[in-house]
């Protein structure tokens, strides 16, 4: 933590002493915020509605949009899926620097560097609101926190709707700003001089509302499936308290579902006027029309053409 800063002014002819302590510290990065207690509630909830949500969703390939430190394709079953970052994991101070630090970070994830960090090999790195791939070219897309930790929110998810094939689907994971999480961060701001007190949440550019979400989802044409909400508990530093309440998680899913401190959206990508064709191996071939006897409606002809002159 910071040490105290003594600033000493002056009020007319008396002295004024004043300790302020700055919060800039406090404030600490996602990756390390992650390894608190806080940090691993939240992984432990949010990899359960990973779990559920991606294992149903058939595709060919699917794509994780940072957040090394959770797996969120662990059960998914498609045959290729890929993990990108924004930028390289940061390395222990004694890590060695060079031409290999693209290499080791790219194979072990932050491995060696925290024990909360992922193993998982990143496949590339890339600007969100950039993406190397064709349009229509991926059937799933998962941002776990990515639009809030990002710099531009609006880019990254008109990036998403233009790789996504029709039907494809975006799963989305952020912090509410409207709950105690949420209240606690607008009170411990970095840019703020105010006392001394606990991180409530890491460095992010801006928290997204839920409803604003939604609003940007309909724009680009997605439509929401499923949303819920979850880590009911205050974010408290100290493991022993946060067990003490465990209780909230089910009081707040019944009694205040909207407050929860992590929203989650699963949304379909819809295109209007667009037929989704069969593979040519479920077209079944029509059968063949059977011949058919067709009376003779003039029974006077027929009676005639039966009949020998004489």
């Amino acid at each position: 933590m910071q040490q105290p800063q003594v600033v000493v002014g002056k009020c007319g002819n008396r002295k004024q002493v004043h300790v302020v302590v700055s919060m800039k510290s406090e404030i600490i990065g996602f990756t390390d915020w992650l390894q608190t207690p806080p940090g691993a509630y939240l992984l432990n909830w949010e990899r359960t509605q990973f779990d559920e949500t991606v294992s149903d969703i058939f595709g060919y390939h699917a794509l994780q949009l940072g957040t090394a430190e959770l797996d969120t394709l662990l059960v998914n079953r498609m045959p290729h899926r890929w993990l990108a970052l924004e930028s390289l994991p940061a390395l222990p101070p004694d890590h060695p620097a060079g031409s290999t630090r693209l290499k080791d970070a790219a194979s072990t994830a932050r491995g060696s560097a925290s024990p909360a960090a992922s193993s998982r090999k990143v496949a590339f790195l890339t600007d969100s609101g950039a993406l190397p791939f064709p349009p229509g070219s991926l059937d799933l897309v998962v941002l776990p926190h990515t639009l809030e930790l990002g710099r531009d929110p609006h880019a990254t998810l008109r990036e998403v709707e233009r790789v996504l094939v029709p039907e494809g689907r975006v799963v989305i994971s952020g912090f509410n700003p409207v709950s105690l999480w949420g209240l606690g961060r607008r009170h411990y701001r970095s840019d703020d001089t105010v006392s001394a007190g606990p991180p409530y949440l890491p460095r992010t550019s801006e928290l997204i509302g839920y409803w604003r979400l939604r609003d940007w989802l309909r724009l680009l044409n997605f439509e929401v499936e499923s949303a819920r909400f979850g880590c009911y508990r205050p974010a408290l530093a100290n493991q022993k308290w946060l067990d003490r309440f465990a209780w909230m998680d089910a009081a707040g899913a019944r009694w205040w579902p909207i407050f929860g401190a992590v929203y989650f959206v699963d949304a379909v990508k819809r295109v209007r006027g667009v037929t989704l064709l069969e593979p040519a191996w479920k077209t079944r071939k029509a059968p063949a029309a059977a011949p058919a006897v067709v009376a003779n409606k003039n029974p006077a002809t027929t009676r005639s053409a039966r009949t020998p002159r004489i």
